[in-house]
């Protein structure tokens, strides 16, 4: 018997219906908490000065708004069907074949664990120097030592309820304050430099508004080879779509828009800093920096479900502590700034992947199957011809961007092509 497809192989079997209890606002909750993040903060701080005020927000509300839909399509998909990622990518692909694109999945998760382990070192360190407490030499590899504990607990137990438990109840609520109070204290900023004209402040150029929306929906489609490892947990598709979707795109607006406004009230300070300057700075940031804990949480624990469906023999839990081990190792030693440009190729390789993903079965009427034919030609080729449409569209066409036309040309193809089923 095939190994890949037993039933303990839990990342490829569907999860069945009894073990099914996130609702649409788990979904959302969840989703609103992974959209928080300094990076993303960080990245709405490069729109501007390029583009101007008004640029810039259209952008961030309509990169939002279809880069969380695209995550809340996939959330169905997972859903309807009870399949990890790693289960859609056997029944698109192939199950010999996909073990490349899940391998490459496992990687880029390592790798954004990692990079999220060393911003929280560095905003904790940057903390530490701010209050005057931690100003030793050692404290750096302290706080990575810290975070990857804190991490490697987390994945420890259960990830449902911490989901329903820990984000819902706890972290949620005190993450919205933190974001309310940062938004009043550099509004009020704003204001005192004139509101009226941080408005009207046009763009100083370098950047088009398609190649500014690309780096908007950049954010949460790097999510999609992990919203349906959660959203299988769901009852309703359609509730787990409204909820990841609704939670996302507010956080990533909000964020995106918060880090704008930072970069124009403090243009010459760094993200961290200007935060730390606000009144009641350290405490937001704080709090913002602990909600950070469920990026590297949810990076970790899909690299574990996809890590066990490729060696079922150890458990999710298993594999999600030595990846948490791995990450920490990593961030003690990697110059990780070096490696963005690595990141960012590895995720240029999943927005085709999901486009023909959500192609061949966002419109079928049954739910896809784990146990698939080794390869699938078809979608196989459709994939590479994306990922080289992804990296010759900026040099043909620069104006348009490159996630959202390979994205929208992989997944009317794989939907055209898609074989019709009795």
């Amino acid at each position: 018997m095939n190994t890949l497809t037993t039933p303990h192989n839990e990342a490829l079997a569907p999860l069945p219906a009894a073990q099914r209890i996130f609702r649409w606002h788990d979904h959302a909750s969840l989703w609103f908490s992974l959209g928080v993040g300094l990076l993303v903060m960080q990245v709405g701080a490069y729109l501007v000065p390029a583009l101007g005020t008004q640029q810039a927000l259209a952008a961030i509300v309509a990169g939002s708004l279809i880069g969380a839909g695209l995550l809340g399509w996939v959330a169905k998909l997972g859903c309807d069907s009870g399949l990890a990622s790693a289960g859609l990518m056997h029944a698109v692909y192939g199950r010999r074949f996909a073990g490349l694109p899940i391998v490459l999945n496992i990687v880029q998760l390592v790798g954004w664990g990692t990079f999220e382990l060393v911003v929280m070192r560095d905003a904790t360190v940057a903390i530490g120097r701010q209050s005057g407490s931690f100003a030793a030499p050692w404290w750096p590899v302290a706080a990575t030592l810290l975070w990857g504990g804190v991490v490697a607990l987390l994945i420890s137990g259960s990830m449902v309820r911490l989901v329903r438990r820990v984000i819902a109840r706890v972290a949620l609520p005190l993450v919205v304050l933190s974001l309310l109070w940062l938004s009043w204290q550099f509004l009020s900023m704003a204001q005192a430099q004139g509101l009226a004209q941080v408005w009207q402040r046009r763009g100083a150029g370098g950047l088009g508004v398609m190649p500014a929306l690309d780096l908007v929906i950049a954010m949460p489609i790097s999510w999609l080879p992990l919203v349906a490892d959660y959203a299988r947990h769901g009852v309703s598709g359609a509730g787990a779509l409204r909820g990841s979707w609704l939670g996302y795109a507010l956080a990533n607006i909000w964020c995106y828009c918060l880090g704008v406004l930072v970069a124009l009230v403090l243009p010459s300070q760094d993200l961290v800093t200007a935060l730390l300057l606000a009144q009641g700075g350290l405490l937001a940031l704080s709090l913002i920096l602990v909600d950070e804990v469920d990026n590297a949480y949810g990076d970790m624990y899909s690299g574990a479900v996809s890590a066990h469906s490729l060696r079922p023999r150890l458990s999710v839990r298993r594999w999600g502590l030595a990846l948490a081990a791995l990450c920490t190792a990593l961030a003690l030693v990697l110059p990780m700034h070096s490696l963005e440009p690595f990141l960012l190729l590895l995720s240029s390789v999943f927005v085709p992947l999901f486009g023909v993903i959500q192609g061949r079965l966002a419109f079928a009427t049954a739910a896809p199957l784990p146990d698939a034919r080794a390869v699938y030609g078809l979608p196989v080729a459709l994939w590479l011809a994306g990922i080289a449409c992804y990296h010759l569209l900026p040099r043909w066409l620069p104006a348009l961007g490159a996630a959202l036309p390979t994205l929208a040309l992989c997944l009317v193809l794989a939907a055209l092509t898609r074989p019709r089923r009795a």
